[in-house]
């Protein structure tokens, strides 16, 4: 059978468990980076210190400036004492907040789980996502509760590696699984493109006359979430909040006007750009929430370059990278990629589509 790409088993590949980093590299910048060229169909092999001269005077970065919080909490069942687990996603109205719980069969509505002295969570409905809402007390509360219960997670919280990193989260992942330009907490998974650069890169591609334009895109456990029907096009996104401002939308409209391209630093970026995109061609400023699912037969027109890691098989990153860099040529990369020993994941190595 042809392998399309319009399919989810299109996306299916075999990655040795050894693959997935545990771990990043001892510095950013010293990760590998593939480099794929559309236009000639090639596959090179760089580290990152070698991105800044992949682009020119007058192109610009698209830089997710997001910060993953402190968003896993474990503690235990009221009665049992047995262990529970609440991975928070986004704040609703008062003390509410949308989150994903195990034992998810025991946690039914009225129960709580205690996470420290007087730091607890209760279990309320269900979402359409199969999601649920829990309520978050905190010790405090009754002088400021949305400040009580922020200090809490602040506290208590653990950083939410991805679930292929098997190990329990270090000290060390408080910065590593951060990007040096992150400013606003919100996301529950690092935009991990932007985890390869160092104030050095940055400051490189700054003297290269490289532009940046900062926006942000609230990552979601979605992004970890496969494709589990045949036809993408019944696969439900999960929304995720953005927001890009005036002055990044003018730079990336200038940037395109004066011939200079666009470079989306991971995923995130470039959905965010495809959201504010007009039909005309030019950005705009705006504050809202996405579900955008970009794939094959889809080409983005949001970005020139895309600066990527490598995905999880089945998954809706995989298909957007295909979506840009074609899907023939995207899985021969893959296969290049295992062949070659790259890392693979949040922690590991990058590739830059041009």
């Amino acid at each position: 059978m042809v392998r399309t790409g319009l399919r989810t088993s299109d996306y299916e590949f075999s990655l040795p468990p050894d693959r997935i980093a545990q771990a990043p590299a001892a510095r950013r910048d010293e990760s590998r980076l593939m480099v794929v060229d559309r236009a000639g169909g090639t596959v090179r092999h760089h580290t990152f210190r070698d991105f800044p001269s992949f682009l020119r005077a007058g192109d610009a970065l698209a830089l997710n400036t997001t910060r993953v919080f402190r968003a896993r909490l474990l503690g235990v069942r009221d009665g049992s004492g047995a262990p529970a687990e609440v991975l928070l996603l986004r704040e609703h109205a008062g003390d509410e907040w949308e989150a994903m719980v195990q034992p998810g069969a025991k946690l039914k509505p009225g129960r709580v789980v205690t996470f420290a002295d007087g730091f607890t969570a209760e279990m309320l409905g269900g979402t359409e996502r199969g999601t649920r809402l829990v309520r978050l007390r905190a010790a405090g509360a009754d002088v400021d509760a949305h400040a009580a219960v922020h200090a809490a997670i602040a506290a208590h919280g653990h950083i939410p590696l991805p679930p292929y990193i098997a190990r329990a989260d270090a000290p060390a992942d408080a910065e590593r699984y951060q990007t040096v330009f992150s400013r606003e907490e919100g996301s529950v998974a690092a935009p991990t493109a932007g985890l390869h650069f160092t104030p050095e890169v940055l400051a490189a591609l700054e003297a290269a006359g490289v532009a940046r334009a900062e926006l942000l895109l609230h990552v979601g456990a979605g992004t970890f979430k496969p494709v589990e029907v045949e036809d993408p096009a019944e696969h439900l996104m999960h929304e995720e909040w953005y927001s890009v401002g005036e002055a990044s939308a003018a730079l990336l409209n200038a940037t395109r006007e004066r011939g200079g391209r666009i470079c989306a630093v991971g995923t995130t970026a470039l959905r965010t750009l495809e959201s504010v995109l007009g039909a005309d061609g030019r950005f705009r400023a705006a504050t809202g929430e996405t579900d955008i699912f970009i794939r094959p037969p889809t080409r983005p027109r949001g970005a020139d370059l895309l600066l990527t890691n490598f995905h999880l098989p089945r998954s809706t990153l995989l298909m957007l990278v295909a979506a840009v860099a074609g899907y023939p040529l995207t899985m021969h990369a893959y296969d290049v990629a295992i062949a070659e020993g790259y890392r693979f994941y949040s922690y590991g190595d990058a590739m830059l589509i041009l």
